[in-house]
């Protein structure tokens, strides 16, 4: 009698390998906006060849993650102002889309979910680290979005999150007061969902959500701006 299958796990190929380890350092902060990428510093870290930290730099850079420039060569995708806002306000409408067509398939227990991470951001006010609530944030919304049945729509969700991520560490580092009208904004988008509103109302009060961080930096930016003479 043949004996149990054998399950073998699959190691990641060499390419995955570079990737994730220049994703999580991107993600955390280590490698900040501007940082180099020295594809040969990279491979010797990882006991690899060079060929796949360019394909991971590839796959990053198609993300929007990474930039590669002739003669300069790869490096962490720029803060920028204007590209900030550009991801903002197109975040506000593929994830107010999102989270419109997610809604029919919102259960209780996805409903308990987010009152829960938003309960954690509410205690984290007191002592507020920006770094966090934009970690507790991105989980909040994203188990109202995550059901949506249109992968293209969610697609460019996940790639305005990823983008977020290297223009911006938090912006509730600029405006913290902003984030316990979050916290208030998110208990009335979910009264909506449960409460079983129809979905351009939760679309709309998604993308006011989204929107109105961003009018807050801009106000923040305005007041702090250099007076001219």
């Amino acid at each position: 009698m043949a004996g149990p299958a054998l399950k073998t796990a699959v190691a990641p190929s060499k390419s995955q390998l570079a990737y994730g380890f220049i994703r999580e350092r991107i993600d955390d902060g280590r490698y900040v906006s501007g940082y180099r990428l020295v594809l040969g510093q990279i491979a010797g870290e990882l006991g690899i060849s060079v060929v796949p930290v360019r394909e991971a730099i590839r796959r990053l850079e198609a993300e929007g993650l990474v930039t590669f420039e002739k003669n300069v060569g790869a490096q962490v995708a720029l803060l920028q102002d204007a590209e900030y806002s550009y991801t903002m306000e197109t975040l506000a409408l593929v994830e107010g889309a999102a989270t419109a067509l997610s809604s029919p398939f919102v259960t209780a227990d996805h409903l308990a979910r987010a009152r829960e991470v938003n309960g954690e951001m509410i205690a984290c006010l007191d002592e507020f680290i920006p770094h966090r609530f934009t970690q507790l944030n991105q989980r909040f919304h994203s188990v109202l979005f995550e059901e949506c049945p249109n992968p293209h729509i969610l697609d460019l969700v996940h790639r305005g999150w990823n983008r977020l991520t290297v223009l911006r560490d938090s912006t509730f580092s600029f405006v913290p007061g902003r984030a316990r009208e979050s916290v208030q904004e998110h208990a009335q988008i979910l009264s909506l969902i449960e409460s079983g509103a129809e979905p351009l109302a939760i679309e709309l009060a998604a993308r006011r959500h989204r929107l109105a961080t961003l009018d807050a930096l801009h106000a923040y930016q305005a007041e702090h701006a250099p007076s001219r003479q």
